[in-house]
C-alpha cells in the first residue's frame, strides 16, 4: 500500500471531529474553538483520499457503483427493476453530479464569506474561522472536481439558472448577510442530511465516493454549526419587521435551494431517461419522498425555533412547501424509517 494509503486508512480509523462542544459559550469564545479544531483536525484533499489506489479505479462493472435504497432515486422500484449494468451506469452519473453541484455550491460560499469579511474590522474571532473554513472549502472543490474527473462523465451539477445567478447571490455575503448565511445552511444541510442517510445505511458504495463523503460530513459539521451561531448572534439584533421579514424568507430559500442539491436536472433526466412518472414520484409526491424531504431539514427548524422565526404565518409558508414537521432535539439526530 502507498503512503497516501496508509495515511488515508489511518485517517479513515480516526473518530470523525463533528463539532466541538461550545454550550454557554459566547460568540468570540465560540469562535476561537471551531477555529483550533480547524487547526487540529482538518483535511486535503489530495493527502487523504487515495486516488491512485487500485481499489479506486473506476470500473463500469462495479456494483459498488449501484445507488443504496436511502437514496430518492435509488429507491425506486424503476431503478431497482433496470439490469445492474444501468443501475451502474445511473449510480456513477448521479455521484457524479451530487459532487459537481456540491463544488459548485462551495464555490458561491467561498465567494460570498470573502465578500462578507472584505470590510471587516481587525482583531475579529469571525474573520479567523471564517478563513479557515473557506480554506476547508477549498479543498472540498479540489476533492468533488477530483471526484468527477475520476468517474470521467461530463454532468452539468445544478440546473442553469443557479449557475448563472450563484456569482450574484454570493454579493448577498456583504449586502444581506444574515439572508446568505440561511442560503449557506440551505447548500449544507441537504448534502450534508443525504450523505449522512448513505454512510449510516451501510450499503457498500465506491470506496472513493464513501472516502469524499466521510470528509465532508466530518468537516461541514463545523462549517454549519458556525452558521447556525452566526445567525443565533445575529438575531439578537432583530427588530420585529427584520425578523417577521426574515421568518417568510428562511423556508423560502430552504425549499428553492434543496431542489437545486437534491433534484435531478432536465439534463440529468434526459440523459438517463428518468421517466416522467418517476420524477413525479420521487420529487416530491409520494409519501416516502415528502417524507424524506421533511427530515432534511429538522436541525433548520431547530434553528428557526431558536431564531424566533416560526410564527403562525411563517408555519403556513412551511407546511404550504411540504417542509414542516418536528424540530431536531439535538443536530443530525437520526430520524425515523417509518412513514
Amino acid at each position: 500500500m502507498t503512503a497516501t494509503a496508509d495515511r488515508t486508512a489511518d485517517r479513515t480509523a480516526e473518530t470523525v471531529p463533528g463539532l466541538p462542544d461550545t454550550t454557554g459559550l459566547g460568540y468570540e469564545e465560540k469562535l476561537r474553538i471551531l477555529s483550533e479544531a480547524s487547526v487540529h483536525q482538518h483535511f486535503d484533499a489530495f493527502l487523504d483520499i487515495a486516488w491512485d489506489d487500485p481499489d479506486f479505479e473506476v470500473r463500469n462493472d462495479d456494483p459498488r457503483w449501484v445507488l443504496p435504497e436511502v437514496d430518492s432515486l435509488g429507491g425506486t422500484d424503476w431503478y431497482r427493476s433496470l439490469p445492474l449494468e444501468r443501475q451502474i451506469a445511473i449510480g456513477q452519473y448521479r455521484m457524479a453530479n451530487i459532487m459537481k453541484v456540491g463544488l459548485q455550491f462551495e464555490q458561491l460560499l467561498i465567494a460570498g464569506v470573502m465578500n462578507h469579511l472584505i470590510g471587516m474590522p481587525n482583531g475579529k474571532a469571525e474573520f479567523r474561522y471564517s478563513t479557515h473554513e473557506v480554506t476547508e472549502e477549498c479543498h472540498h472543490t479540489q476533492m468533488f472536481q477530483e471526484g468527477v474527473n475520476r468517474i470521467g462523465l461530463d454532468v452539468q451539477g445544478g440546473p442553469g439558472w443557479f449557475v448563472k445567478v450563484a456569482p450574484l447571490l454570493s454579493l448577498a455575503g456583504r449586502a444581506l448577510p444574515n439572508v446568505f448565511f440561511m442560503g449557506i445552511l440551505a447548500g449544507e444541510e441537504p448534502i450534508d442530511h443525504l450523505q449522512k442517510s448513505v454512510l449510516r445505511s451501510g450499503h457498500e458504495m465506491h470506496p472513493m465516493v464513501t472516502r469524499v463523503m466521510q470528509i465532508h460530513v466530518a468537516e461541514e459539521a463545523r462549517h454549519i454549526g458556525f452558521a447556525h451561531t452566526y445567525l443565533e448572534e445575529r438575531s439578537k439584533d432583530y427588530g420585529p419587521v427584520q425578523r417577521f421579514g426574515l421568518s417568510l424568507a428562511y423556508p423560502v430559500i430552504m425549499r428553492v435551494l434543496c431542489d437545486v442539491i437534491m433534484k435531478p436536472t432536465r439534463k440529468m433526466q434526459k440523459d438517463l431517461d428518468i421517466p416522467k412518472d418517476v420524477m413525479r414520484e420521487v420529487y416530491w409526491r409520494s409519501e416516502k419522498s415528502q417524507k424524506l424531504l421533511r427530515d432534511t431539514f429538522g436541525d433548520v427548524r431547530m434553528l428557526a425555533d431558536e431564531l424566533g422565526l416560526m410564527n403562525p404565518v411563517s408555519r403556513r409558508v412551511w407546511r404550504l412547501l411540504g417542509i414542516a414537521g418536528t424540530a431536531s432535539r439535538f443536530r443530525s439526530e437520526p430520524k425515523s424509517a417509518a412513514v
